[in-house]
């Protein structure tokens, strides 16, 4: 995946803008004249999509106005039909569980603190694994980022294994080597066997108390580490700890800046509520944390993980949290250890993102159906199964509603179109609302636009995943 990458000393720069230009006013000043004006057609074509989403938008909220009456017709039609009153039953309860959820989960928001960072004597020994295919300079990035952490030196293992690289990962992991000598340990597998694989041998060479994965497309901030393995310490039942990832190369293309409003809202509100309930989903293979006791619990059953007599070459995150989470630990989220990585910025390289994404789901909540209703954990599990009955209504629902959607379009397209419009309107509506709090109010708009793109480009993906689901293949693991 070609994308825009930034440097540490670039990461290092743009949070430390104001002492650079207070140091360097001339050349800060040049710098900034020189990326305006080479930003200005990325620029309009930003400001042009936003203002085309927005009149889309309108037009939407208008049409619905002029067609109320169509509307109050094509629902008592489809009430009166033989299969319109058993669906709205069930729509409308589908409907009603998921508003109950939404509020549920704006309580357990409001609760949600990240844990502080602990004191240097109590953090714990760790061992940071990175793994890298094709990542070319990206992987040097990745790992100066690393060596660069405010932890302790003598407490910190650092382990990059490149995975049969067809291009210049293995140099560019040797100059890393040069620079950071005893402090890096390099790998070089004899061919490409995928990350797990490359995980695999990582958990098994290191000496930490902690693992922590970092994608050799990401990089961290100076107090990460330390802030990502401090739960372990506070909290003895937490085997596992999903970073909080945001987009790096959000400079150049739409795609990533729509990418990031997702991420804060998949990561800072979704995580964060998971976390409340001790049951992340998914620890995110761009930046995660395991304690090494649990993850060697499950390290057999993780690397000979099949799905309907295939080996499993996807989702080794969300693999290995389900894993561990069945075995009865906690999982949490820690929002002030931030990743920033790499997304695609193409359309071909974001469906292709999503279907892995979606084809992992899918055979991790057939996995979690197996075991979330026993006994699994000696404390409450109601969150954990309300987090599972929520994803697997999703899947669940999929079909069912894909059909309604086509029959929608094929009787009366003007009415599905206004009503989806108006549906995006209200339902990103708290995405803006959420970003623009945490963030940016400029930035946060593009929820609006990517719930666009999301609803009329990638609707297909979910349906596609679960036909596919068996089907083995990373789809993005092409040469940069």
């Amino acid at each position: 995946m070609k994308s825009e990458t930034l440097s540490t000393e670039q990461l290092n720069y743009i949070d430390q803008t104001e002492n650079f230009t207070t140091a360097y006013p001339l050349e800060a000043e040049a710098s900034d004249i020189q990326s305006y004006i080479s930003n200005i057609p990325t620029r309009s074509w930003n400001i042009l999509t936003l203002f085309a989403t927005f009149l889309l938008l309108a037009s939407g909220v208008a049409l619905l106005f002029e067609l109320q009456a169509d509307f109050t017709q094509f629902n008592f039609e489809r009430i009166n039909s033989a299969w319109g009153f058993p669906f709205l039953i069930v729509a409308s309860a589908l409907l009603f569980f998921r508003v109950c959820f939404f509020v549920y989960s704006l309580f357990l928001y409001v609760k949600y603190k990240p844990i502080e960072s602990v004191t240097d004597d109590k953090l714990p020994t760790v061992t940071v694994i990175v793994p890298a295919y094709n990542e070319g300079k990206q992987v040097w990035d990745t790992l100066m980022s690393l060596a660069e952490s405010d932890f302790p030196a003598e407490k910190l293992q650092l382990l990059s294994i490149d995975d049969g690289s067809q291009d210049d990962t293995w140099y560019w992991m040797q100059e890393a080597k040069k620079v950071l000598g005893d402090r890096l340990a390099i790998y070089q597998q004899p061919q490409n066997k995928g990350k797990r694989h490359a995980l695999y041998r990582g958990f098994n060479v290191g000496t930490g108390e902690i693992f922590v994965t970092v994608d050799s497309d990401s990089v961290v901030k100076t107090d990460t580490l330390r802030n990502l393995v401090s739960p372990f310490v506070v909290n003895q039942k937490c085997s596992a700890v999903a970073g909080n990832i945001q987009v790096l190369n959000n400079k150049k293309s739409m795609l990533p800046k729509m990418l990031n409003v997702s991420f804060v809202m998949s990561f800072e509100f979704q995580r964060a509520v998971e976390s409340k309930l001790n049951s992340v989903l998914c620890t995110p293979g761009a930046l995660a944390a395991y304690r090494g006791s649990a993850v060697f619990e499950v390290l057999p059953e993780w690397i000979n993980q099949t799905f309907m007599g295939q080996p499993s070459d996807i989702g080794e995150d969300r693999a290995m949290t389900n894993m561990i989470m069945k075995n009865g630990h906690h999982v949490l989220f820690q929002r002030n250890a931030y990743a920033y990585t790499n997304v695609p910025e193409k359309y071909s390289g974001l469906y292709k993102m999503f279907i892995r994404w979606d084809r992992s789901n899918v055979r991790e909540n057939i996995m979690m159906s197996k075991y979330v209703f026993k006994n699994f954990r000696s404390e409450s599990k109601v969150g954990a199964r309300l987090l599972f009955l929520n994803q697997s209504l999703k899947i669940v629902m999929t079909y069912p509603f894909l059909l309604f959607m086509l029959f929608f379009i094929a009787v009366h397209p003007l009415l599905f179109l206004s009503s989806t419009l108006v549906s995006i309107l209200v339902a990103s509506s708290f995405s803006v609302l959420f970003y623009a709090k945490r963030y940016t109010f400029a930035e946060s708009f593009w929820a609006y636009s990517y719930s666009l793109l999301y609803t009329f480009g990638l609707f297909w993906i979910t349906p596609y995943a679960i036909a596919t689901a068996a089907k083995r293949g990373w789809l993005t693991r092409g040469l940069n």
